[in-house]
Formats: structure tokens, C-alpha cells, sequence
């Protein structure tokens, strides 16, 4: 599996002389060590046990370890499965890097591609803390060089240097959380980490910065704003790659942290995941609401998906602290569930959007329109995957966030008040993002997909490559095949809990594939084959309907014009747009963004009077900034230039002041190793 993705880089660095190198060679070797990574995920997760390696590649004294077991076994499975439909879908997204105004080095792209998808399969594999550091940070340079691809645009520079500092931030914290464990386990791998006797001060602190790193790789608020930049910049099979697979890499992280290495921990610790979870989850979608460039959009819709996993994770935090240790491995499941299902619709919506913007050269949906009536293959799969984000039966991602909201629902047990007060918050904030969700993706599909193009360009716009198609129609396909065999899935998550924790959930699948019980039948269950064959009787009945009514004789149909109210036909101007589809929403949350409304009136010319009357046009533009930038980023970069100019002083350009420098420095050096 490595050495077919690491071949795939190599090669492709011939691929600007010879770009056919790049479909026939590169992306198909990428693809079958995609496979290769789901053959071995998938043997990993339904082992009872670990497999260990050794390689020799590091310092003399430190070898590479590697491990995979039932959790690396899972997200390798989603690493490969992404890494696969993009291997499909990016010969066809490439060519328009082989000549024109877009013409780029395809030699960057593949080598880069190669080595982003080597460090995801590394991180997840690696068993010390130096393997996984090292393949932390391949993962975040050859992703970097990603989002600078078309580094010709400044706006693709200053997100790509965003991504790159926070990068850089994230994995510092991660350092020093390892750092602590490595102290008190008196070694880098992780079975020493393990074995490390943490009291709960050191322990929250190992916590905290593993939360911290992995929380800004992963995008949860305030430390996401790298993420909206930087994944509409990159190209779209990249952005599928990074927000379907990358954030989820760095759950993975957590999770191995705080449940594997950790192991002993604290009900307060999921309180705080709870409230950053639930915040990140109705901010990102808040957010996405007003977006109306399609890849910024979904890059805000990710930050509300990881929002949703935390909420998750910390309900199950919260349980496993209070010695409840069933109730916390659902919340558990039902976060890793809600992992692979936006991993699959994520990166489904992702390439849509990439075939969009390839054909139409347009990302501003509000210049979009009837692209259902010419991209009918996308147009169906994109639906599946807004569906299937919008948490709907008999999709998908209706099922982890029931999941979730099951776990929720059983606060009765605990005896905290405080717990009992402030876990229904949480079920309430899910339950408005859930419906804001909702609106959010009808909002992009009605103007996108539906009614009369807006622009010339959306109006040639031809279907996607085959590649292209089939790839969205795989990732489709999964979205209801999961959606549908919810009991199948959560019996194999039950490998992943009880090789972390010691627990699974018996009574989740006890009662067959058909039926899903969580808890008990007594208490909640869900049957997704009977909601499809339910919806699949409603489509035959309407056919029925439609066939049997339908009149068979010689119909005479007269055409004339409809009641137009004296406005004429209908035109595109006369369609709802994506701003004043979500303006009731920004009326009613309006302190959450910074918005800049600014009205353009062209005065129609003066009567005898003088006087203008009625304008000609008039023209609404909406500006919208994260408030993070304000209340946080925006105070750091001041106190930094503060800092700066007082450090600059002692560059005074004199000899003698940096030889007393360096006399200064070799003194304190002496002093400390004395």
C-alpha cells in the first residue's frame, strides 16, 4: 500500500513532459493502494487483536514502530475509500491543467497528491511518537503545497500561509502532549505511553494540548479559520481529500490520545468537548448559510460536521467519567458512525462541486441555475449527498446524528444535576443545526441545480468525464448502503470500542439487520430497509398513479401566454437567490457575523424638474467575515507587531552589541549545563 503511493509521486514527476503518465500511471497506482488501504482496514477492524512492524528507517536509537488494530483499521478503510473515488475522478479534473490559461505543473500535483495521501496512511498506523510527528508532518506540507497549487492568485498564497502556521501551531500541541506522556512513560512509543502513572493533573494537561492540536487540525472554533480559506483554494479533488479524510485523521489522533494512550478519563474533560462541540456545530452551519461560493460553503459545512463528532465524543467522555461505561461507548459509535458518513457525503459533495466549477467556471452559485437539466448524472448524486448531509432518511447521515441524539437522550442516568442541566443544551443546539442543515444544502441545491440558468456559461455547460460520474456514483452508492445496514455497520464499530475500552453494544444489533436498538426496543429503535422499502412503495404508487390517470386519447393542448401581470415571460431575474433565501435566518442571528450590506442605486434621468425619480437598477451586495478574526486572530496579530517593534530595538547595527550578545548567550549556556 505505502510503496504503490509512494511509486505514484515518483512518477509523476515526469508528468509535465509526458501528462499521460498522469492518468495512466499515477492516479490508477494511487487508486489501487487506495484499495489496498480499505483490504487492510477492513481485515484490521474485524480482528480481535493488533499487529505490530518495526522498521529501522529512524535515528540510530529510534526506530519507526507501526501498529494497526481495529481503530487504525477504520479510518485507513476511510483514507482508502476516498483516496480510491478520488484516483477515479481526478484524470478527468486534471486536463485542464494540461494546456490553456489554467495550465499548471502536473509534476507538483501528483508528486505532492502521492505524499499528503503516504502521511494520512502513516499517522494512522505509526505506534511512537516520533513515526507519528514525522508523518504528521508530511501530511501538513505536502498539503500545504496543495492549497498553494495556483499559487498565482494572492488570495491562494495567504490561505495556503494560514493553513501552514496553524498547521505548524496544531503540531506543536500535539508535541508537548506526547511530550508529557513520553516523561511519565519514559519512552516515545505508545505502549510505554500507556503504561505512564498520570495523576489528573498531568493528564488534563496531556489532554488539553492534544485537544488544542488536534482540534485546529480537525477545525473545531475558534481555531478553524484555516479551513474555509484554504479548502476552496486547493483543487477540488484535494479539498474532497482534506475535508472527507484529513479532519478525520486528526479524530483519529484524538481518539488514540484521549481513549487509547490516556486511557483513564474525566467526566469534566467531555464537558468541555460537549460545549465545544455543540458551538462548532451551530457556528460552522450558521456560517454556510450565508456562503454563496459553493466550496466555501461546504468547507463551513465540515466545521459544523466536526462539531457534531465531538458532540459525540464528549457525550461519550462524559459517560465513561461517570461509570457508565455502555452509554459511553455509544456515544462512541455514534461519533466514529457520523466519521465515515461525512467522509463519504463530504467528498461526494466536494468533486460535484469540482465538476460544477470545471465546466461552468463559475463557484458563485448565486450565477449558477438549471444545471440539473445539464449535468443530470452530478445533479443526482450531488442530491444524494445533500440529502444524505442533511441527515435524512434513509441516508446515511441520518443515523449517526439519531445515534447521537440517543446517546443524549439518556442524561436520566447520571446523578449530576449540573450534567443533566447542560447535556439537553446540547441536544437542542444539535437539533437546530439539524434543521439549519436542512436549509442550508435546499438552499444550494434549489439555486444551483434547479430553475433557469443565470449566466451564458452555466448555460454550455456539458456533464462531467466518465471518470468524474463514476466516482460520485460510488461515493452515492455508499451513502445508502450505510444508510440502509446501520446494524452491520455498528457491529463492526464494536470491534473499535471494545479493543479501546473493553465494551461494545450488544443490544444494538440484537434484534437482526433489520432492526437497530441502540438501548433497548423498548426504548428507541430504527428499521432503515423498512424506511426504504417504505419510500421505494411511495415511488410505485406515484408511478402507478401517474400512469393510470394519464389521459391516452389524442389531447388538443392549446399554448398561449400565462398571466404574467404585465411583466412579460418569466426570466432568470425573476428567481429567488441564495441571499434572500437565507435572509430571514440573518435577520434573526445577525450578532454572529460581520456583515457588510451595501445597496448600489442607479438613478433613472431627472424629470423637467430635475428631480430623479425611480432608479434603473439596483444592485444588493452582501460581505460576510468570521468574527474569530475580530474577537481573536486580529488582537494576536497586534500584540505580535507590539512585540516585534520592541524586539527590532536591539538590532541596533553596532559590532560591539552583538558580540555582548553573544558573550551574554555563551555565559547562560555555561551557567545552565554547570
Amino acid at each position: 500500500m505505502l510503496m504503490l503511493t509512494v511509486a505514484s509521486a515518483l512518477l509523476a514527476l515526469v508528468a509535465d513532459r509526458k501528462p499521460v503518465i498522469m492518468r495512466r500511471l499515477v492516479f490508477p497506482l494511487l487508486g489501487l493502494g487506495g484499495l489496498l488501504a480499505v483490504w487492510v482496514g477492513v481485515s484490521a477492524l474485524f480482528s480481535d487483536g493488533s499487529e505490530s512492524f518495526l522498521f529501522s528507517a529512524g535515528l540510530p536509537w529510534l526506530h519507526w514502530h507501526l501498529r494497526i488494530d481495529p481503530l487504525a483499521g477504520f479510518f485507513l478503510s476511510l483514507v482508502g475509500i476516498a483516496v480510491f473515488a478520488v484516483s477515479l475522478y481526478a484524470p478527468g479534473y486534471a486536463r485542464e491543467y494540461e494546456h490553456g490559461k489554467h495550465k499548471q505543473p502536473l509534476a507538483v500535483l501528483g508528486l505532492f497528491t502521492g505524499l499528503f495521501v503516504t502521511g494520512m496512511y502513516l499517522v494512522v498506523l505509526a505506534d511512537d511518537a516520533f513515526s507519528f510527528m514525522v508523518a504528521w508532518e508530511v501530511m501538513s506540507l505536502s498539503s500545504y503545497f496543495l492549497v498553494a497549487y495556483q499559487h498565482h492568485h494572492a488570495a491562494n498564497r495567504r490561505a495556503a500561509f494560514i493553513y501552514l502556521l496553524m498547521a505548524h501551531v496544531g503540531a506543536l500541541s500535539i508535541l508537548l502532549s506526547f511530550g508529557v506522556l513520553a516523561g511519565f512513560g519514559d519512552g516515545f512509543t505508545f505502549e510505554l505511553m500507556r503504561q505512564a502513572p498520570l495523576d489528573l493533573t498531568w493528564s488534563s494537561i496531556a489532554f488539553a494540548l492534544g485537544l488544542l492540536g488536534f482540534g485546529m487540525k480537525a477545525g473545531l472554533v475558534p481555531v478553524h479559520v484555516w479551513l474555509p480559506e484554504a479548502h476552496p483554494v486547493a483543487p477540488s479533488h484535494i479539498s474532497a481529500l482534506m475535508s472527507g479524510v484529513m479532519l478525520k485523521v486528526a479524530i483519529y489522533g484524538f481518539i488514540r490520545l484521549t481513549f487509547d494512550l490516556i486511557g483513564n478519563v474525566h467526566w469534566g474533560w467531555g464537558v468541555a468537548v460537549l460545549a465545544i462541540g455543540s458551538i462548532t456545530s451551530l457556528y460552522g452551519v450558521l456560517y454556510a448559510l450565508l456562503q454563496t461560493d459553493m466550496k466555501r460553503l461546504l468547507a463551513y459545512s465540515s466545521v459544523e460536521n466536526v462539531g457534531i463528532i465531538f458532540i459525540g465524543l464528549g457525550l461519550s467522555l462524559i459517560f465513561f467519567g461517570s461509570g457508565q461505561p455502555l452509554l459511553g461507548v455509544l456515544g462512541l459509535v455514534a461519533a466514529l458512525y457520523h466519521s465515515l458518513n461525512h467522509a463519504l457525503f463530504k467528498s461526494l459533495l466536494f468533486l460535484g462541486a469540482g465538476a460544477v466549477i470545471q465546466r461552468s467556471h463559475e463557484k458563485d452559485i448565486e450565477r449558477m441555475g438549471g444545471l440539473l437539466a445539464r449535468m443530470p448524472w452530478t445533479g443526482v448524486f450531488f442530491l444524494i449527498g445533500c440529502i444524505s448531509i442533511s441527515a435524512l432518511p434513509p441516508f446515511n447521515g441520518f443515523v449517526s446524528e439519531w445515534l447521537t441524539f440517543q446517546t443524549a437522550l439518556q442524561v436520566g442516568s447520571l446523578q449530576s444535576g449540573v450534567l443533566r442541566a447542560i447535556i439537553p443544551i446540547s441536544a437542542v443546539v444539535l437539533a437546530l443545526t439539524g434543521a439549519l442543515a436542512a436549509a442550508c444544502f435546499v438552499r444550494l441545491y434549489g439555486i444551483a441545480f434547479l430553475g433557469q440558468t443565470r449566466t451564458r456559461k452555466v448555460r454550455r455547460t456539458s456533464e462531467a468525464s466518465t471518470g468524474m460520474v463514476w466516482a460520485q456514483g460510488l461515493l452515492a452508492s455508499l451513502c445508502l448502503l450505510f444508510g440502509v445496514l446501520p446494524t452491520w455497520t455498528v457491529k463492526a464499530m464494536n470491534h473499535i470500542s471494545h479493543s479501546l475500552t473493553g465494551y461494545d453494544l450488544p443490544t444494538a444489533t440484537s434484534h437482526g439487520w433489520l432492526w437497530l436498538t441502540p438501548v433497548s426496543a423498548d426504548t428507541a429503535s430504527y428499521s432503515a430497509p423498512l424506511v426504504l422499502l417504505g419510500v421505494l412503495l411511495a415511488f410505485a404508487a406515484w408511478g402507478i398513479v401517474y400512469f393510470v390517470l394519464r389521459p391516452t386519447g389524442k389531447v388538443t393542448t392549446v399554448k398561449d401566454q400565462p398571466w404574467d401581470c404585465g411583466f412579460g415571460p418569466l426570466s432568470p431575474r425573476m428567481q429567488y437567490t441564495a441571499t434572500a433565501f437565507s435572509m430571514p435566518i440573518q435577520r434573526i442571528f445577525t450578532p454572529v457575523w460581520r456583515l457588510k450590506e451595501t445597496v448600489e442605486r442607479e438613478p433613472e434621468l431627472g424629470d423637467e424638474s430635475g428631480q430623479s425619480t425611480e432608479p434603473t437598477s439596483i444592485r444588493y451586495q452582501l460581505q460576510v467575515e468570521d468574527v474569530m478574526w475580530k474577537w481573536l486572530y486580529q488582537p494576536i496579530v497586534k500584540l505580535l507587531h507590539i512585540a516585534v517593534r520592541r524586539v527590532g530595538r536591539i538590532q541596533t547595527g553596532h559590532l560591539r552589541h552583538y558580540l555582548m550578545y553573544s558573550f551574554v548567550t555563551l555565559i547562560l549556556l555555561l551557567w545552565l549545563i554547570t
